[in-house]
């Protein structure tokens, strides 16, 4: 079965403009879209946490749609391009922020356990750039710092 809504007609726009009134009407503030190329490529946004205003940064990663996209075999050609993967991928970060409130909602997480890895840091980069780039500075494992082997992590010696 090809990706999540690849035949989707919605604009990247349309969409970044509906996901921005689902997190106002969850208690979202100072929400904006970060544009690359004159096209959304992420939405930025503020939520108060226990007291504390965290910054939160979305990204729309449409170029590793696109790529899945024209390695599926099982989707057709006429969606194999930049425009529609770029549609496809603001369609899944909606689904995907939909998900994610329904799960805070039920009471099966906190909204930082949900969105902690978009979280931004006083230097403009998110939680997880941060810690993908060097995973020492943030994960321990037990008493050492845990450095990653082969794609897993793994207690320092």
């Amino acid at each position: 079965m090809p990706i999540l809504n690849y035949t989707t007609s919605i604009q990247a726009q349309k969409t970044a403009g509906e996901i921005q009134g689902i997190l106002a009407m969850k208690g979202a503030h100072s929400i904006a879209i970060d544009y690359e190329e004159g096209q959304p490529a992420a939405l930025t946004f503020r939520l108060n946490i226990r007291g504390q205003e965290i910054s939160f940064r979305l990204p729309c990663n449409w170029r590793g749609v696109e790529q899945t996209m024209r390695r599926d075999k099982k989707c057709p050609q006429r969606f194999k391009n930049s425009e529609q993967a770029r549609r496809v991928a603001w369609r899944i970060v909606k689904d995907w922020v939909e998900a994610q409130l329904a799960i805070i909602e039920s009471g099966q997480a906190e909204v930082a356990e949900v969105f902690l890895p978009y979280a931004v840091t006083g230097n403009g980069e998110t939680l997880i750039q941060r810690m993908t780039q060097d995973p020492s500075r943030l994960l321990t494992a037990g008493d050492g710092p845990a450095r990653v082997i082969t794609g897993t992590f793994d207690k320092a010696r």
